[in-house]
């Protein structure tokens, strides 16, 4: 009796330590890493959890050349340097898939608030330079000498009803993905919510292979992971 109450007390524990590790400020930056990845769209900036990790990255290089000037074990400096340097892989790679998707989306971006909101204080001035300083090359390269009709960067001539000179994501892209809980009532197909031959239901850490545009809140809300 006493040695099953031991094994369940350790199975605990060991719970309690995967659930730990799972939540680091590490964990959770390569969790927002894997979902701006898999994303066709931009997500939300993590403005806090970015600003955590930045502070972790500094303490963490402080502990390296403190560590260096003492003569420490060099396998202990090694294994800090490590941690360093694939939190600095991750950060690095999440802002830059970040840019990447301004560069190609920028002028849709900035005419659509939601997207907008999702940016950072300087990706904000990113896009807002490169959308000014793109326009005005095409306006003085291009634009000004073709026929008045088709002077817009927007929009193929005049009588065009949409800007479809805009890139756009394309939000039916099909993405892998994998739910934290089980939820039910995911809208496969656009139609009436009360249909329910369009309804789907997730299991928790089972992976699915749906369209991005079904499960769009439910990863805005943190209810599910892409991979």
């Amino acid at each position: 009796m006493g040695s099953r109450s031991a094994e369940g007390e350790q199975s605990s524990l060991a719970d309690d330590y995967d659930a730990l590790i799972s939540t680091t400020d590490v964990e959770l930056l390569k969790r927002a890493w894997r979902n701006e990845k898999a994303a066709p769209e931009i997500l939300r900036f993590e403005s806090d959890l970015i600003n955590r990790v930045k502070g972790q990255i500094e303490l963490m290089e402080e502990t390296v050349e403190e560590k260096l000037s003492v003569g420490s074990d060099p396998l202990s400096v090694s294994l800090y340097q490590m941690d360093l340097d694939r939190t600095l892989f991750l950060l690095r790679s999440y802002l830059r898939i970040r840019i990447l998707k301004i560069e190609k989306y920028m002028f849709h971006i900035r005419k659509t608030q939601e997207l907008w909101n999702r940016l950072s204080r300087d990706e904000k001035l990113f896009t807002e330079r490169c959308t000014d300083d793109l326009k005005e090359h095409l306006e003085s390269s291009v634009l000004s000498k073709l026929p008045e009709n088709y002077q817009s960067y927007e929009r193929q001539s005049v009588i065009s009803e949409e800007d479809d000179m805009v890139p756009e994501p394309r939000l039916d892209t099909f993405v892998l993905c994998r739910s934290k809980e089980y939820l039910t009532g995911i809208q496969l197909e656009d139609g009436p919510v009360d249909d329910r031959s369009k309804l789907f239901e997730m299991e928790p850490d089972v992976l699915y292979f749906i369209c991005y545009k079904s499960i769009k809140p439910l990863v805005e809300s943190g209810k599910i992971d892409l991979l």
